[in-house]
């Protein structure tokens, strides 16, 4: 039997997390950062399982090596090789895997599926990105703002284009890192109403509009992504729709002078942002993606115990 712990670390959404604890795996991240191949390897011995409901090259490579750089090491499980919640309960296939393997990585469609895999696992489950959120993905971006422009406490984030899954996630961010957030989006694309509601009765400062001019004036950082996400596409609305919300050279001169372009890619070079802003001096999206390995490297000791939090 795996030696399990009574109460497993799961990472499944920034709201579920302290403050204290985020701050604690943004911190490590950078630390682990800099030590590069020649870190702690503080899981030797551990294994940890990815299951690919959605396909994602970046998610597998990253945490693939994020591991490995821990002294861990990786099984890689399919959606069409674990056939969750058809063949087997989800909840059954969390209880086994609990008993081989030392974590679970699932990046699946319905959140309800990674609810229901952390509620029976005995190991952590850590969320890869569902239908919902992907809060490994904002971890990285908060990691790189802060890498190239320090705290991002009291900073403006804008948003501009579709009301997805890592919108709803920097939502959660904007309240827990205490940074603004304006967010730009055509109607009928607008961000899930309940990230939005519980992030106002937190207090969080959020501002939207239909302007994609007025979410960027000043901000410190401006960020979009795909305008159809993957597995999504029969939902694909017309590009007319968007293109007023197109990360350009125009747009970005409404923006802080220092300001900085993300996205988490792939990108569609001509439609949500052109070639001369993704290949700006202003884009750090190649940073993006690698500090995804980084911050999955302290979301993954983070949950095996070995990152404490801040008070």
């Amino acid at each position: 039997m795996n030696a399990s712990i009574q109460h497993p670390r799961h990472f499944l959404d920034l709201s579920a997390m302290s403050q204290g604890d985020l701050r604690a795996i943004l911190d490590d991240a950078g630390e682990r950062k800099a030590l590069g191949r020649a870190g702690p390897k503080p899981l030797d011995g551990r294994v940890l399982a990815m299951i690919f409901e959605k396909p994602s090259t970046r998610t597998r490579v990253s945490f693939d090596v994020a591991m490995r750089q821990l002294g861990g090491e990786t099984l890689f499980l399919s959606g069409s090789e674990m056939q969750l919640g058809r063949a087997e309960t989800i909840a059954d296939t969390a209880r086994v895997l609990s008993r081989y393997v030392d974590a679970i990585m699932i990046r699946t469609t319905e959140h309800a599926r990674l609810l229901e895999m952390a509620e029976a696992a005995t190991v952590p489950v850590i969320n890869a990105l569902t239908d919902d959120t992907h809060p490994c993905q904002i971890m990285a971006d908060l990691l790189t703002f802060e890498e190239h422009r320090g705290p991002v406490k009291g900073r403006t984030f804008a948003w501009t284009g579709d009301g997805n899954n890592v919108l709803n996630s920097l939502i959660e961010a904007a309240g827990a890192f205490d940074f603004s957030l304006r967010i730009a989006t055509p109607e009928g694309s607008d961000p899930d109403p309940r990230y939005v509601e519980r992030a106002r009765a937190a207090g969080t400062r959020l501002h939207l509009t239909r302007d994609a001019e007025e979410a960027v004036s000043g901000a410190d950082c401006v960020v979009t992504d795909t305008w159809v996400s993957m597995g999504r596409e029969a939902e694909a609305r017309g590009h007319n729709v968007f293109m007023p919300y197109q990360v350009n050279a125009a747009l970005m001169t409404r923006a802080n002078p220092q300001a900085l372009f993300m996205h988490c890619l792939p990108a569609h070079r001509g439609e949500e942002v052109t070639d001369e802003v993704i290949d700006g001096p202003q884009s750090v999206v190649f940073d993006e993606a690698e500090n995804r390995l980084h911050a999955q490297k302290s979301i993954l000791a983070w949950a095996f115990g070995e990152v404490a939090a801040h008070g």
